[in-house]
């Protein structure tokens, strides 16, 4: 069996460096310190898309569609982060398990009987890794405008640390919790949860305002919000079909 965290094979060997060359050299440091970079394991919770996004009203555009691209474009973002080596779909969504067929490196855990966030995510983290071996991030499915490069950043940041959190936009909420190797995992979703993370003993990430991160998407408000940062495929054509 292949094992989930493999290292990745350096691409250059040492005919291959000009070791004459101050920035061959660093090339090849940077290289070798990203091979050593922890891979995680993130975990997406996302509600049945008829019981999702009840705030969000978009007119011409039926609101589980809507929710659905939502969360095909987050989990495609996650799925294409350097630092992600698994992603983990906690749901009992058929139509959004056949619709992500084509994003690679899912894993589908069904919610059976796991009621909320917190139940949803540690259903998912037990599945992947129960003894807390990997670095593990729990990451809402509310995303569309998420980049690659926003969620390594932040997980980056979080290797450093036992446990952390990534506030929403509005700073009260939580878009991203992680737990180190070896952290028990804890998490407290819903309203106001920043302050809960924080007081879980997760230290809070300096990620800037404007990272898709923490662009989470309840209303159309911040639908708008997230449209002008740049949502992803599936949801922007979902709403450019509403004009055509």
């Amino acid at each position: 069996m292949t094992p989930l965290f493999g290292r990745r094979k350096q691409k250059s060997t040492d005919s291959d460096v000009d070791r004459s060359d101050p920035a061959a050299r660093r090339a090849e440091v940077d290289g070798s310190v990203e091979s050593r970079r922890p891979r995680w394991v993130v975990v997406v919770p996302v509600k049945p898309s008829v019981r999702a996004k009840s705030r969000l009203d978009v007119d011409g555009v039926g609101r589980a569609d809507l929710a659905r691209a939502i969360a095909l474009d987050t989990l495609a973002a996650a799925t294409a982060c350097d630092l992600v080596a698994q992603v983990v779909v906690v749901t009992d969504d058929a139509a959004l398990a056949r619709d992500a067929a084509m994003i690679p490196a899912l894993r589908f855990v069904p919610e059976g009987d796991a009621r909320g966030l917190d139940a949803a995510v540690a259903a998912g983290v037990a599945a992947i890794d129960p003894n807390g071996r990997m670095p593990r991030a729990a990451l809402l499915g509310d995303l569309p405008a998420l980049q690659p490069a926003d969620l390594a950043d932040a997980l980056r940041a979080a290797a450093s640390v036992p446990r952390a959190v990534v506030p929403d936009a509005e700073g009260t909420g939580s878009t991203l919790v992680t737990a180190g190797p070896g952290t028990p995992w804890d998490s407290s979703f819903g309203d106001g949860s920043f302050a809960r993370h924080v007081a879980l003993g997760c230290e809070a990430l300096a990620i800037p305002d404007a990272s898709t991160l923490r662009r989470d998407v309840d209303t159309a408000a911040q639908l708008d919000a997230a449209r002008a940062l740049g949502l992803g495929p599936r949801t922007a054509a979902l709403l450019g079909a509403r004009h055509g």
